[in-house]
């Protein structure tokens, strides 16, 4: 099989790259390294079943013969990560929905199938939990570029399935809750990293909000293998799939955790939602997904927990003082 991933320098993009080569396809990746990093693939360079670019899917010649040599397109290419999203919405905005429309409209051409990665987002500030596929999504005012993002992969979930409706493309959509591992920099506000990098530095271990808010934290491998599977199923074709943890926890445990696994004299420090990104920023309480659906699909079942994932991160960025 030969597999193509948009985004395939960035953290969950490299981890799946390994996976697929370790299961025998060809993969080729596309990354502009905006957000991405050479180094999460420096060890798959030297695969003869391996090839890089590194350039923007708006190169619209270069993507299509790149989407024209695959049989399965992963569409992992967005912006990612709050601060990002907050500091630079017409980026998110345009990279979300430009890029993905681009990628659709060369692998309809030739009926590629394309598993696209959406989030967790999509479901906005709905308070009906565990969240389910079919689940009605709560989105704030356009007045906050906090929405920006998950409005953004809404609309990319629209435009996917209606290429499967309308043309009979096969596509996938994976909304991924909180994905965290080795390899993950806190630099674009994913938490995980950031408290351990904190932690690993003297601290403070800062919380934004009242640590009140709780997530649910997926091991990239279980990850990635999903998409695997998710793409070479079937029965998967046309429809929507969570895909993560249901392990709760609230911000502050895990701030917790992190300060006893790796010193616990760091202090934890809060700081307003105002302060850490915008007047006005609004976030989601909890966010649980439901994972009955990809279950029965293909067997999807968490394998770490979150003390597991911790130990992981852990070791990758003491290892990696740069990274975080």
């Amino acid at each position: 099989m030969n597999y193509l991933i948009t985004g395939g320098a960035g953290f969950v993009g490299s981890h799946l790259a390994e996976l697929l080569l370790a299961d025998g396809g060809n993969v080729t990746i596309i990354d502009d390294l905006s957000t991405g990093s050479i180094e999460n693939v420096e060890h798959l360079k030297t695969n003869p079943r391996f090839a890089y670019r590194v350039d923007t899917i708006f190169n619209e010649p270069l993507t299509a013969e790149l989407v024209d040599g695959a049989d399965v397109v992963f569409h992992l290419a967005a912006a990612v990560g709050v601060t990002l999203i907050v500091e630079s919405p017409v980026r998110t905005i345009e990279t979300n929905i430009s890029g993905t429309e681009i990628v659709l409209k060369h692998a309809a051409k030739k009926k590629r199938k394309v598993v696209l990665t959406s989030s967790s987002e999509v479901y906005g500030k709905s308070s009906h939990v565990p969240f389910k596929e079919e689940d009605d999504m709560v989105f704030g005012p356009t007045t906050r570029a906090r929405w920006s993002y998950a409005c953004s992969k809404a609309i990319d979930e629209f435009l996917a399935l209606s290429y499967w409706k309308e043309k009979r493309m096969p596509v996938v959509v994976a909304r991924l809750f909180n994905t965290v591992g080795p390899r993950q920099t806190g630099r674009y506000g994913m938490v995980v990293p950031r408290f351990v990098r904190q932690a690993l530095d003297g601290g403070p271990i800062t919380v934004f909000g009242d640590g009140k808010q709780s997530r649910c934290f997926a091991y990239v491998g279980d990850v990635v293998e999903g998409l695997r599977k998710l793409a070479v199923s079937d029965q998967a074709v046309g429809s929507v799939f969570n895909v993560g943890s249901s392990e709760e926890i609230t911000i502050q445990e895990l701030a917790e955790k992190v300060r006893s696994k790796v010193n616990p004299k760091v202090r934890i420090e809060y700081i307003p939602y105002d302060k850490a990104y915008e007047e006005g920023f609004e976030d989601m309480r909890r966010r649980v997904p439901d994972l009955g659906r990809i279950a029965a699909a293909i067997g999807y079942t968490p394998t770490k927990n979150i003390d597991q994932i911790l130990d992981l991160v852990i070791q990758d960025l003491s290892r990696n003082p740069r990274r975080g």
